[in-house]
């Protein structure tokens, strides 16, 4: 019976296919394995392919054969490629279907998901689904400009997202928004904010809703909790047709034990290293991908090209990068096994590394990859051909934590920690960061930002625009965690949504108003985004004021000539008079102060600039006389003879 139920013929995957795919260049394997429908012989179907090397059997069973483990067997290829496929007559989109494999290691028999699938039932259910993920996309115009918005350059201000939660609707069991309606409140939410980037946590699919899909089953599907995948290419179209890029993040260093996951997927250790020393993660109880197997390398490779091919995104941050290139990462002495040279290096990792950053690039010369990456590890966003790793940007996990360690501090004793401010711009230049305020700041008992912030309320207010003006004063794009932007009061609960009722309260709303006319000023003023990644583009003015807790710098253009002077203070007192050396003379336009009536603040300010006058300061010959605003920030804009 079991014969006549499957056709043998109308591969998808050819000899070529077969050969890239063992040698770990096929990059593209989402267009041959997997289900897709098709045509044979005249007869409509899906033909069904899925590496399972070590299995004696593979069928496919479904509710299209009341869930059969034995009517609908597939063939293995006889190219010891250990590809099993067949081609079921009758079978379309959205037919819901697992693979039964039994291994020949020990009888071993399991029901996997398809690690290929477009489309995934919605968890807690764990088969896959047949689906077609054609679009009609409407974003031609982005498309064909978006170089230019994701170029290393260009003004980066990221939103980080977690779609189940950034709203939901109380009235219908506090349901998270789906795809597009989230289409209809993020995308114009976001454009009045004027962020240029939306970064999505993991939309893959996801067997655990508490891992925030950072523990991946489906790497070539977005999760179905909101919908389905043309859902999830709507709202993307919508954010480019309003000019926002869009990036992902994505997981290549691990994966969970979930069985009808990638786990031991045939009976063997496929996807993963055998030895737990290597193929386990202690830390998050995770699999670790064994990145030198060619199989393996040509599946995450296309994971990464099938988002950026089909999905038209712009980015992808790439998760927990210092985990894939540390043999010894979260684990005791004794617990790990060294390198061919006795290190402590990830040979293998490091070289998917770089080979994935080079394919994408070559792919897509457009698009940006970020690293999640948390060491000092060198050269991590610079080319693979002279020694780096590859990424286009790294996350600044060390200005990050200083910054944090800083402003949580009482102002009587920031003199005392000046230097947790200055460090971050020796550094600065090392690598293309991107400064994080990120979700992982404001969960486990960490607290919100707000939170974080010492003194009264007030205080905590005036602190939050402050940190805020620091980090779009500083070089290196930016990233904010949702919620911060109005000054969240509670942590972030993955299964909560934002407490936007905040807004109501003139201080949540002073800290919006600043957020979204700094996103504002940073965009229109080059000098403020130009030259992030290069010291041409920043130059102290004074960082050694640690008795008043003031520092001041300016930012400048490529091109323009703008210069754009920032002066911080992190005490509540204000400062009458403060002198601040200039590098020109001429008026010097306010352009923004956090200290502003509008944001909550208490007004000190300079009437709308100051004049540079022929008073030594700073070493420099002119000088103007200003206003400091209590935990304020002010942006001065030369606006004077060159």
């Amino acid at each position: 019976m079991g014969q006549t139920n499957v056709l043998y013929k109308g591969s998808l995957l050819t000899e070529h296919d077969i050969y890239l795919f063992k040698e770990g260049n096929h990059f593209k394997l989402f267009e041959k394995m997997g289900s897709h429908v098709t045509t044979v012989d005249g007869v409509r179907g899906t033909h069904f392919a899925v590496w399972a090397p070590n299995a004696r059997a593979v069928s496919v069973m479904g509710d299209f054969n009341g869930w059969n483990k034995e009517s609908h067997p597939l063939k293995v290829r006889e190219d010891s490629s250990g590809i099993w496929e067949g081609f079921i007559k009758g079978l379309g989109n959205g037919t819901i279907y697992k693979y039964h494999i039994v291994s020949r290691e020990n009888g071993y028999q399991v029901d996997k998901g398809d690690p290929f699938a477009f489309h995934w039932e919605t968890p807690p259910k764990t088969a896959s689904i047949v689906w077609d993920i054609n679009y009609e996309w409407g974003n031609g115009d982005w498309m064909q400009k978006r170089h230019t918005a994701n170029a290393l350059d260009a003004p980066y201000s990221i939103y980080e997202v977690h779609l189940g939660s950034w709203r939901r609707v109380p009235e219908q069991e506090d349901r998270s928004l789906s795809y597009r309606e989230m289409a209809d409140h993020l995308v114009g939410y976001v454009k009045e904010m004027g962020f240029t980037h939306v970064e999505f946590l993991p939309i893959m699919e996801h067997p655990f809703y508490g891992s925030w899909g950072y523990q991946t089953v489906g790497y070539f599907a977005p999760t179905s909790r909101y919908g389905t995948p043309q859902d999830l290419m709507y709202l993307i179209d919508q954010l480019h047709q309003n000019s926002i890029g869009v990036i992902l993040d994505w997981v290549p260093s691990h994966f969970p034990s979930d069985e009808h996951g990638l786990a031991y997927f045939d009976g063997t250790y496929l996807y993963e290293h055998a030895d737990p020393k290597k193929g386990f993660q202690p830390e998050w109880k995770s699999y670790i991908f064994n990145h030198g197997r060619y199989e393996v390398r040509s599946f995450l490779i296309s994971s990464a090209l099938f988002w950026l091919d089909k999905y038209r995104v712009d980015g992808l941050r790439v998760d927990a990068v210092a985990s894939m290139l540390y043999l010894d990462y979260a684990r005791n002495e004794g617990d790990w096994i060294p390198n061919i040279y006795g290190g402590k290096e990830n040979l293998d990792a490091i070289s998917f590394i770089r080979r994935l950053n080079e394919v994408v690039y070559e792919h897509h010369p457009d698009v940006q990859t970020i690293a999640e990456e948390s060491t000092a590890w060198p050269m991590v966003s610079r080319p693979a051909y002279v020694g780096g790793l590859g990424f286009g940007m790294k996350w600044n996990m060390g200005w990050m934590h200083d910054t944090l360690d800083y402003f949580s501090a009482n102002p009587i004793f920031r003199k005392y920690h000046q230097n947790q401010l200055t460090f971050s711009i020796w550094y600065a230049f090392f690598e293309n960061f991107v400064l994080p305020l990120s979700h992982d700041e404001v969960v486990y008992g960490k607290g919100s930002l707000l939170q974080k912030m010492p003194g009264d309320d007030w205080q905590r207010f005036a602190n939050l625009r402050l940190l805020f003006g620091y980090m779009y004063g500083h070089p290196g794009k930016k990233l904010l965690f949702m919620g911060g932007e109005f000054g969240q009061w509670n942590e972030w609960y993955h299964e909560k949504s934002l407490d936007w009722d905040l807004l109501e309260r003139p201080p949540h709303q002073g800290v919006r108003k600043w957020v979204q006319d700094m996103n504002h000023l940073y965009r229109s003023e080059p000098a403020l985004h130009e030259v992030d990644f290069s010291n041409e583009g920043f130059e102290w003015i004074d960082f050694h004021d640690a008795d008043s807790s003031v520092i001041s710098f300016i930012r400048k253009g490529k091109t323009s000539g703008d210069i754009i002077l920032v002066v911080a203070n992190f005490t509540p007192v204000p400062r009458v008079g403060y002198r601040v050396g200039v590098p020109r003379g001429g008026v010097w336009k306010e352009m923004l102060n956090s200290d502003a009536e509008v944001y909550g603040g208490s007004g000190f300010g300079n009437l709308g600039g100051a004049e540079a006058s022929q008073v030594p300061c700073h070493g420099r010959y002119q000088s103007v006389s200003l206003v400091l605003p209590p935990l304020g920030v002010v942006f001065l804009k030369s606006e004077g003879a060159r």
